[in-house]
């Protein structure tokens, strides 16, 4: 209880009130842009969290990413257009509900599915909290150096049908992390003489590139759009009563999020495709899921919200992002030399406690938001999509720029904006490099830590924990590689 009300007294400053405030109705707002989304305006707002305290910078990145997918809803519903990646799913029985006249009654269902999901995650999270800190200390550079690997060859083999590139992507990314100085032998590596690379890379500038400057390139080329979308009369209180004729799946849904979040690499879109496929056989109706199934409205965002609180465990407990949201994170705490991992829940106990208490808080929040200002926030979605490109690529480079006064590192985050758009363009995945470059340094670094205590290969997983993650690394691989043998063979036995 002590813990508790310690969290409860960092949350009562006034700046935390404030950051949660701007945060959570801020990520509404940019999660009902389409075009946008979550990871375009965490890249942005980074730069100026660094000057802010830890939990003011953190609440804020936590609160959009916690509710920009609740804002995402809105335009996938009302017209078939997802505000942000994570919702596209939401678009297949959103938009058939709209079509039959029941828009308010999806936004409704949506509304309620995304905070059951949401505020499952966070007692689960809370629950879990005094294992995590048992756990925690059993993680030594070995077993940190193992549960990266573990989140690099996931977030490979998630990619399925583009593993390959996934796995050339996550490679590229641990090599950008290598460029530089290195801090233990003082020797320059892959700089080629080039006196601006001295410094390395620097995460944020190859964040800003991918994925803010990536998006404005492709809403600057691609037609310019104003969306619109007819406003929606009554009230949305209905679909909170509704949600509990559907007690299974939303659970279900909420705990494919919540396990899916926990693990590296994996995310918001394994979560809501299992839960959906889930739901879809066991309803008494599986062939309306696609034409407007409130099921499969239920599973999409209880299991995209449920995933937030959920990334937040390996993220805490072991200092591994489990993806790129999650990774930005990361470098709020670097900057503030507060370091994720067993000292932090030793130590800081209360710090973690308010993190958890405002994913809670947050939720609710964004309900109430919600539930009072649908009507508002479709003008929103009538901003002229090439007005938002120039406002994200002046922000951005204003965002790279501040960090520390280069204009190198505006030549660097417009290369990695351009690679960003061809990725994008090709329908490539952009998230492996990031991961790359985050698990990269900290494997580098347990790699290092750890062989000092290593005389063997053997001696590296010879600690139940590490063992254990050093076999779930091959069982994934060697499952990956039997799936891809077996449906090469399906494939030529048809084509035959």
């Amino acid at each position: 209880m002590d813990v508790l009300f310690d969290g409860l007294s960092i949350l009562a400053r006034w700046d935390v009130v404030a950051a949660l405030l701007i945060g959570s109705v801020g990520g509404v707002i940019i999660g009902a842009i389409p075009g946008v989304g979550a990871a375009v305006a965490i890249a942005i707002l980074l730069p100026a969290t660094f000057s802010f305290d830890p939990i003011v910078g953190l609440t804020v990145l936590l609160g959009i990413y916690g509710s920009s997918m609740y804002g995402g809803s809105i335009p996938a519903i009302l017209i078939n257009t997802p505000g942000t990646a994570v919702n596209a799913l939401t678009t297949y029985d959103g938009y058939p509900m709209t079509r039959r006249g029941e828009g308010r009654r999806a936004l409704s269902l949506a509304y309620s599915a995304s905070f059951f999901g949401g505020i499952f995650s966070v007692l689960c999270l809370i629950v879990l909290s005094p294992l995590l800190a048992a756990i925690a200390p059993h993680f030594g550079s070995r077993e940190i150096f193992l549960a990266a690997l573990l989140g690099l060859v996931l977030a490979v083999v998630v990619h399925r049908g583009q593993t390959v590139i996934a796995a050339f992507l996550v490679f590229f990314g641990i090599f950008i992390n290598t460029i530089g100085l290195h801090t233990a032998t003082l020797t320059r590596r892959f700089t080629f003489e080039l006196n601006f690379l001295a410094s390395g890379i620097d995460l944020i500038v190859v964040v800003l590139g991918l994925f803010a400057l990536s998006q404005a390139f492709v809403l600057l080329v691609a037609r310019d759009d104003s969306p619109k979308a007819a406003p929606v009369s009554g009230g949305l209180f209905q679909g909170l009563g509704e949600l509990f004729k559907f007690p299974g799946t939303a659970s279900a849904s909420s705990g494919f999020g919540v396990v899916m979040g926990m693990i590296p690499g994996v995310g918001e879109f394994m979560a809501q495709f299992l839960s959906y496929t889930f739901a879809q056989r066991r309803s008494k109706t599986p062939e309306k899921f696609g034409d407007g199934a409130p099921e499969g409205l239920i599973a999409s965002e209880a299991a995209n919200n449920a995933v937030p609180g959920a990334a937040m465990i390996p993220l805490l407990a072991l200092g591994v992002p489990g993806e790129a949201l999650t990774a930005m994170m990361l470098s709020v705490f670097y900057v503030h030399n507060v370091v994720p991992g067993p000292q932090l829940f030793q130590n800081q106990m209360d710090f973690v406690m308010a993190l958890y208490l405002a994913l809670l808080i947050l939720n609710v929040m964004v309900l109430i938001f919600l539930l009072f200002s649908t009507n508002t926030l479709l003008q929103v979605i009538r901003i002229p999509t090439r007005f938002l490109g120039v406002m994200i690529l002046t922000l951005a480079f204003v965002g790279v720029y501040s960090l520390r006064n280069s204009v190198w590192d505006c030549a660097i985050a417009a290369v990695f904006g351009f690679i960003g758009f061809v990725l994008k363009r090709l329908q490539l995945p952009i998230v492996p490099i990031i991961l790359g470059m985050v698990l990269g340094r900290i494997m580098e670094v347990k790699l290092r830590a750890s062989m000092a205590r290593v005389k063997t290969p053997l001696d590296f997983i010879d600690r139940p924990i590490a063992f254990i993650l050093f076999c779930a690394i091959v069982i994934i691989i060697v499952m990956h590689i039997r799936t891809q043998l077996k449906s090469r063979k399906t494939e030529t036995n048809q084509n035959a």
